[in-house]
């Protein structure tokens, strides 16, 4: 996004995002009668999100609010910026707003050097803008010929670069571990991703050394590559700043069809005193991707 059509919350309310959760409240039945009845979220002390793109091809963003808002989730992030607005009028919250360079282009690849810095410095600004704590990045692809240390030491040094403005704007910049294993989906796995071993992540984020460069712990991705998750969590949990979600093997619910067992996962996350967001990233298998989502709300609500 370049800088002259950055967001003005102000004047995107002023546009009519109030006639646009009018008509997604509408379009998904809600009322205050129908909100109380479906709500499973009680506990609340999981601060559940959801990540937009999974749902993608089921119903558009805003859709998915109403059910958020229904359901008990407190925030969305994988949407498009556009409807910020509009979601936050609902009572949602934005909970991870793209640092705009994807997990493909990288900085352990010089050749995307600037385009990081770029899409972060531009992401950082959004986040500050929307009241989000938390912007994405990635370490990139290898490419051939590529010197593994060499490569961390480039994302170090592009990251450092940024952190400056991160720091001022009160914005955590956060990395995501990916699996490399799944190659049946580009979605469920990235086959060559450079920051695919957990550990080797925690020791980039040590080696940047600011609170405000952490990691975030995709309980799906650490299932596939490195396992022993709440063990992981006990260890690292200082350098966490979000949690992901998904059933594994498949990255679909979290049903009793997958090996993960996420209440007392997210019960040792509440024991290391975390409060920030925990958004569920699964796609969508069953044939009511709601109700696959109440679901899962219902689990992680320990």
């Amino acid at each position: 996004m370049k800088k002259s059509r950055s967001l003005n919350r102000r004047e995107l309310l002023k546009r009519g995002a109030a006639g646009i959760v009018a008509g997604a409240a509408a379009g998904t039945g809600l009322n205050a009668q129908n909100e109380t009845a479906t709500k499973v979220v009680s506990n609340g002390r999981i601060r559940q999100s959801i990540m937009g793109w999974c749902f993608r091809d089921h119903m558009d963003a805003l859709t998915l609010a109403g059910h958020c808002k229904e359901i008990g989730l407190v925030a969305l992030e994988g949407i498009s910026a556009e409807h910020y607005p509009a979601i936050m009028e609902m009572g949602l919250e934005v909970s991870l707003v793209s640092g705009n360079h994807g997990f493909a282009r990288g900085p352990c690849n010089p050749e995307y050097h600037d385009l990081v810095i770029k899409g972060l410095i531009e992401g950082i600004d959004l986040a500050k803008e929307v009241g989000c704590q938390n912007v994405i990045t990635f370490t990139g692809m290898r490419f051939d010929g590529m010197d593994d240390e060499k490569a961390a030491q480039r994302c170090i040094e592009t990251w450092k670069e940024v952190l400056p403005h991160a720091e001022k704007q009160g914005v955590t910049l956060v990395l995501e571990h990916l699996n490399s294993r799944d190659d049946t989906h580009p979605m469920k796995g990235h086959p060559g991703y450079f920051g695919d071993d957990f550990d080797f992540c925690v020791d980039l984020i040590k080696r940047v050394g600011s609170d405000n460069f952490k990691l975030l712990f995709d309980i799906y991705h650490v299932s596939v590559m490195n396992g022993d998750i709440i063990r992981r969590i006990r260890q690292y949990h200082q350098y966490v700043a979000h949690y992901h979600t998904a059933g594994n093997p498949g990255r679909g619910e979290l049903d009793d069809t997958q090996e993960i067992n996420y209440p007392p996962i997210l019960e040792e996350i509440l024991k290391t005193g975390y409060t920030g967001y925990v958004a569920q990233e699964f796609i969508p298998t069953w044939d009511d991707p709601i109700a696959g989502l109440r679901h899962a709300a219902e689990l992680c609500d320990v």
